[in-house]
């Protein structure tokens, strides 16, 4: 989607970079965080996964969640995690509107 509204002008091709750049980040994070899980070594703080989501990378963190199957059951996690997901959204979409493509 945001591809189709940097085509259109309305996003600057610079956010699409970013959010792509950003998943990448969250897939790896996720991925290391998974394994410290398992082997009991030091985790990634949850504020480091959620700020992550919110800054863009949540398709990649959604992608990491399902694919190494973590933190897909605990509810504050999940709840705080969606919320990062409508305020991301919301703030591209804020964007959008007021960009004017130049």
């Amino acid at each position: 989607m945001l591809a189709v509204l940097a085509i259109f002008g309305a996003l600057p091709w610079l956010v699409v970079a970013w959010c792509v750049l950003l998943s990448v980040v969250a897939i790896v994070v996720y991925g290391r965080d998974k394994r410290a899980a398992v082997e009991h070594r030091r985790r990634t703080p949850e504020s480091t996964l959620h700020l992550i989501a919110l800054l863009g990378g949540w398709p990649g963190a959604l992608t990491a969640r399902h694919a190494f199957r973590h933190k897909t059951v605990k509810q504050p996690f999940r709840l705080i995690f969606w919320l990062t997901v409508v305020l991301n959204c919301a703030a591209i979409a804020a964007l959008a509107w007021w960009y004017d493509g130049r």
